[in-house]
């Protein structure tokens, strides 16, 4: 029996072969563009998957230390509120000392110039501290009325300073650096 899928003749075989042979490496170089293709593709891939990963690496590490920095300046600001007076009550430590001195020579002086001079020696030595801690008395008598500084409780009509000029001062206030701690009470000049 004769192969039908075999040619008549050895030319026909001939030129099959040479096809099928043509074919298979149209095939392979259709193969090898496609791995070209894909190995460009794996390059182009690959940079920007580094890219990423870095960036990614990055922004984790920034996170945390972002994260790291929030929780430390909690820990300082709680530190703050509840230690932040320690430098000033150290120092009222020694007026304290002061006072307590003052109240024990008090005890066995009878004479009226020596408690006022332990009175005079103790406050300077507590306005001294307050005054180094940054405390300042403001000034009012004399001054143009400002009400950031000063609370007037009373006015005063009288032509013998000029209008809105502070005439008494009624209660010290104070500041601590550009903030009011407690106005001046104040009686204010006003026009007759």
């Amino acid at each position: 029996m004769k192969n039908p899928f075999k040619g008549n003749n050895e030319e026909e075989n001939i030129e099959n072969t040479e096809e099928i042979k043509a074919d298979e490496e149209n095939i392979a170089a259709e193969n090898t563009e496609v791995e070209a293709e894909e190995a460009l593709q794996q390059e182009e891939v690959n940079p920007l998957q580094e890219k990423y990963d870095t960036l990614n690496n990055q922004y984790i590490r920034l996170a945390a230390d972002f994260d790291n920095y929030r929780k430390r300046q909690e820990q300082e600001k709680e530190a703050l509120l509840k230690y932040g007076a320690e430098n000033t009550l150290k120092k009222m430590i020694e007026v304290l000392d002061n006072f307590e001195r003052g109240m024990k020579a008090i005890e066995t002086v009878e004479d009226c110039d020596k408690v006022k001079e332990c009175y005079n020696l103790a406050y300077k030595n507590f306005t001294d501290v307050i005054t180094k801690a940054g405390l300042e008395p403001i000034k009012a008598e004399g001054e143009a009325f400002d009400p950031n500084f000063h609370e007037a409780v009373m006015q005063t009509p009288t032509s013998e300073k000029p209008e809105h000029t502070i005439i008494a001062e009624l209660q010290k206030g104070y500041k601590l650096g550009d903030k009011v701690l407690r106005p001046t009470l104040v009686n204010v000049a006003v026009a007759e």
